[in-house]
């Protein structure tokens, strides 16, 4: 209609459909919908002046591409677009309902959004993504193993492609959502990877508190790295095994300034096994499960999920 502005209205996507009392988050609306038009993962039914501006001679002007990476807050505070855009995925508002989920693969989204998040902004998600939201992480992971060309990534470029002579690290950020009393720490806590000469990768849990590090030094945390397909427990897929054994292993070479590894404390001695799945470049998500050395045992989970981050802390911003 002459003079009046036009009302941009997007052809209805197959899987999902948006309630009308519920608006989509305008980082999901606004910069993910035009950068994956392929995937067609949510329905914005009609887009108002905040997506895009249409001329009174009906000429569309959507201009996503122009959205600065955050937003400024009433508070003042940034909130990072690309990280929102993770969060949203994996808890969606309740107007958005998937119609035909296997049109897509989730973690195929999954692993380009985190993608598209800059390596120095990463840590971010140990803060975003709540408890609940790493266990959904979790489940997740498991459609990886739906497409064979998803499946062969690795978030650790380490030990995907790792063919040095010296003794290589990548050190992590870890939070669980929640652990028992006895190993409080465990919720927020670092973790090393690396590999020696021989092509053996070994790993490290690194506590946080002060008193803990000083256990450090007396009982390291070490484990041996394994490609493992299924987690005993469950029978679930994934992709690595990170095995506590009795923490007595014969580690050729470590990395400068590491303890000599020890004989584990209660409960790391009681085999201990962390399962990993790959969630996107530099994260992935775990379970750590207290198999027992005794047959009689029935495994029980050691804590809540696992969501773990590379260290890029020389390339972090000033913040």
């Amino acid at each position: 209609m002459a003079g009046t502005a036009a009302t941009l209205t997007l052809t209805p996507p197959r899987w999902w459909r948006r309630h009308h009392h519920r608006p989509i988050p305008r980082s999901f609306s606004c910069r993910m919908l035009p950068r994956s038009r392929g995937l067609g993962l949510y329905r914005n039914g009609v887009l108002g002046a905040t997506c895009g501006v249409a001329s009174r001679s009906n000429q569309l002007n959507v201009s996503p591409w122009d959205d600065k990476p955050f937003r400024i807050l009433p508070s003042g505070k940034k909130t990072y677009l690309d990280e929102q855009d993770v969060v949203t995925f994996i808890d969606p508002p309740k107007g958005l309902i998937p119609l035909d989920p296997s049109s897509y693969n989730p973690a195929a989204y999954l692993w380009k959004k985190i993608e598209d998040i800059p390596e120095e902004r990463r840590h971010r998600l140990l803060r975003l993504l709540k408890p609940r939201l790493v266990s959904m992480a979790w489940q997740i992971a498991g459609t990886r193993y739906e497409d064979p060309k998803l499946v062969k990534k690795s978030a650790s470029t380490l030990l995907s492609s790792s063919n040095s002579d010296d003794v290589v690290v990548e050190y992590y950020n870890c939070r669980t959502s929640g652990g028992p009393m006895i190993i409080s720490w465990i919720n927020s806590f670092r973790k090393a990877i690396f590999t020696c000469k021989d092509g053996e990768a070994y790993g490290r849990i690194i506590s946080g508190s002060l008193l803990a590090a000083v256990a450090d030094s007396f009982s390291p945390l070490y484990f041996a790295v394994r490609q493992l397909k299924v987690v005993m427990s469950t029978e679930q897929p994934c992709d690595l095994a990170y095995e506590f054994g009795d923490g007595l292993y014969d580690i050729k070479e470590l990395p400068s300034g590491f303890p000599r590894p020890a004989k584990h404390p209660y409960p790391f001695n009681d085999q201990i096994v962390v399962y990993v799945r790959h969630l996107g470049p530099g994260v992935s998500v775990g379970q750590a499960w207290q198999e027992g050395t005794k047959l009689e045992q029935v495994p029980r989970k050691l804590c809540g999920e696992i969501l773990m981050v590379k260290d890029y802390t020389s390339l972090r911003e000033d913040e």
